[in-house]
């Protein structure tokens, strides 16, 4: 397929409860929020990241850019879940062209898999020499010291079943990148949440994603299998009713007066569980970065607004919550975009906005 004219990509999130579009337009002015649009999909079309009802997804894709009228079929997506491996590792300094040559014996000993069915991707995010200082980028020699390294492995087959998923829908997959760094994406644009040391945290449908950045470095992340859909799935045992009518409740759309206690059970058990595997995350990382101070946590995703969760995670981590809205330092137009709706959906929009901000090209 033809490349757009500005190496442009249009951001394209494909969650397990929804699927969102972000396009964005460069300017002399900044960043311009052209196109923003969601749709939901049924329960069990993606399932822990993989991909189950394929006519299904590409079908709402399809009607996504044609509802939204995008003419751009250049897309940058994301997977994430257990076949995904993200891990910082530290190795012996090596030239890049080295390390690509042999990051496959390297990588072995750290991927869960047997290498041969995953791709493997890396970045060399700190080159130090034999004391610990940082090696100029001149430094002649042979390299020495130690290089830390980010890496990481998705399985062949699920990278495969999101090209033909794509092309399924008649895109053109120029991106496959991983949430965590989409999310870290959307982050960098709002210059003061990037700064300093923070965790985030992506409260999906089937997932939890922690990220703690320390100036725009990644120092740690992990998925989990927490999210929207235990409150979900415990409405619809207790109350006896459909996953539509379970959604409705849990938003508060058909609550009774009667149920308050029960609904309240069900909303203080999940989220309990989410705050601990998150005090779990930011403990290890207290453990391994001893010098490191997180100050603030910024959370995300669809389930991120679960009654008391932000509050009962401040409460627990002792630590300043507040949520992402990756569209503050966009420019927007609100004769198109009702500026009310984009706060409202804006932890949604994380991924997607990241997603967008790549461009052809990127690694």
């Amino acid at each position: 397929m033809p490349t757009h004219k500005k190496n442009q990509l249009i951001g394209l999130d494909i969650g397990s409860h929804s699927i969102k579009l972000v396009e964005i337009d460069d300017s002399k002015k900044g960043r311009i929020l052209k196109n923003f649009g969601m749709t939901g999909l049924p329960p069990e079309a993606i399932v822990e990241g993989s991909i189950k009802e394929m006519e299904i997804i590409s079908s709402a894709i399809k009607g996504l850019f044609k509802n939204l009228k995008v003419k751009n079929k250049n897309v940058a997506t994301s997977i994430s879940g257990f076949s995904v491996i993200v891990k910082k590792i530290s190795l012996t300094n090596k030239e890049e062209s080295d390390l690509e040559a042999t990051i496959q014996d390297e990588a072995e000993q750290y991927i869960p898999f047997d290498i041969d069915e995953v791709n493997i991707d890396f970045d060399i995010l700190s080159v130090k020499d034999e004391t610990g200082e940082v090696e100029a980028e001149e430094s002649k020699g042979e390299p020495s010291g130690q290089m830390e390294v980010m890496l990481v492995a998705a399985k062949k087959d699920m990278v495969e079943d999101y090209d033909s998923l794509l092309q399924l829908a008649g895109l053109n997959s120029v991106v496959l990148d991983v949430d965590a760094f989409a999310l870290q994406n959307a982050l960098e644009i709002g210059a003061e949440e990037s700064e300093g040391c923070c965790a985030l945290v992506n409260v999906g449908a089937e997932e939890l994603g922690i990220n703690v950045i320390k100036n725009d470095v990644s120092l740690f992340t992990r998925d989990s299998s927490f999210g929207g859909s235990q409150v979900t799935e415990a409405i619809m045992s207790q109350f006896s009713v459909r996953f539509k009518e379970a959604e409705k409740i849990k938003l508060g759309g058909t609550k009774k007066d009667r149920d308050e206690g029960i609904l309240e059970n069900i909303f203080v058990s999940v989220v309990s569980e989410w705050v601990q595997e998150i005090k779990r995350a930011l403990d290890f990382v207290a453990s391994t970065y001893p010098d490191e101070t997180i100050e603030k946590i910024l959370v995300c995703g669809g389930s991120c607004r679960i009654p008391d969760f932000q509050e009962y995670l401040k409460l627990e981590t002792g630590i300043t919550v507040a949520e992402l809205n990756p569209f503050t330092n966009l420019i927007i137009n609100e004769k198109i975009f009702d500026p009310k709706y984009l706060k409202y959906i804006a932890p949604q929009a994380a991924v997607a906005v990241g997603l967008a901000l790549r461009s052809i090209g990127d690694k």
